[in-house]
């Protein structure tokens, strides 16, 4: 049995029922990610950065850097950034 139900419009836009915006607890200008797993379409809240962001920011060459924290947290801003600069 479904959770609930949305309709598509003409433009693709779909509105979140109530109770999954709840569930998730979103809001206006909340982010949703879209996963597909095996048959399924999972749609869930997204984090301010993925694990793949932060493993990128720490092992871009290859391997592990051995930086103090603040270097380390230095390097995930600069990534960061440029992955979601404005073009």
């Amino acid at each position: 049995m479904s959770l609930a139900q949305s309709k598509l419009t003409a433009q693709g836009q779909i509105s979140v029922p109530s109770e999954i915006r709840k569930k998730l607890g979103v809001g206006p200008g909340s982010i949703l990610e879209w996963d597909e797993k095996n048959d399924e379409i999972i749609v869930r809240k997204a984090g301010r950065h993925t694990s793949a962001d932060v493993h990128e920011a720490l092992f871009s060459d290859g391997g592990p850097n051995r930086k103090a924290s603040a270097n380390v947290k230095d390097g995930i801003r600069k990534y960061i950034r440029q992955k979601h600069a404005r073009r």
